[in-house]
């Protein structure tokens, strides 16, 4: 109609400052939600609170599989006529301690980057990488000595449960020293998380392996 197109003609002349000291325009609507929005690269930046979920889950499957081999265990216990007890090897009463102090260190280095000594939380974050390690080559040794002493496998069921259950928990301890090692190397300077916040998301991992390989011992010894 001729009159609303006369309207929307002044309009226009306002918004492009026709008339001296018009507003300029608007976009996409405008208004409010214009200046709430974020820019665009923060959309992309993920929350820490999703890393902390992801570990949960991670830990939460991660146990559902052992419990699932610790009721296997149970019941192949149970009803098993050819179980022989297996002794733990002494090596791996010493590999399981050297586990516990991998826990005391990695706190001792998430307490020195808390008060921003960087390199001494390097130093004791390092100590537990070896320590790491040094208990993967506990259990190799402690896996060797049985096979010196006849122990396979294949031997009887309780064999085969306590190389299953070694094997497994290093395999996914192996993947708890990999991510030390990235927090250590990792430039957090860029990354989308704080490396406070990595190092307390890998602490709560690796305290579980802790808490987790106890169990799994236990429950062979007790398990005889």
């Amino acid at each position: 109609m001729p009159g609303t197109a006369v309207e929307e003609l002044e309009i226009i002349i306002d918004d492009t400052g026709g008339g001296g000291g018009g507003k300029p325009p608007m976009r996409d609507g405008g208004g409010d939600d214009d200046r709430n929005r974020q820019p665009d690269d923060d959309s992309s930046v993920p929350s820490p609170r999703r890393y902390y979920t992801g570990i949960t889950l991670a830990i939460i499957s991660i146990l559902m599989f052992f419990m699932a081999l610790s009721a296997a265990f149970i019941l192949r216990r149970a009803s098993a006529n050819t179980w022989t007890p297996v002794r733990v090897p002494p090596l791996m009463w010493f590999s399981t301690s050297v586990l516990l102090a991998s826990s005391a260190t990695l706190e001792m280095a998430r307490r020195k980057l808390g008060r921003g000594e960087y390199f001494a939380f390097r130093r004791m974050w390092g100590v537990t990488i070896v320590l790491g390690f040094a208990f993967l080559a506990g259990q190799i040794g402690a896996c060797r000595e049985l096979i010196r002493q006849g122990v396979y496998m294949a031997s009887n069921p309780a064999s085969s449960f306590l190389y299953i259950f070694t094997g497994a928990h290093a395999l996914h301890l192996l993947g708890g020293i990999c991510v030390l090692l990235f927090v250590a190397t990792r430039n957090f300077a860029k990354a989308k998380i704080p490396r406070a916040a990595a190092a307390e998301i890998t602490s709560y991992y690796w305290h579980f392996m802790d808490v987790l390989w106890l169990f799994l011992l236990a429950l062979i010894f007790f398990g005889k």
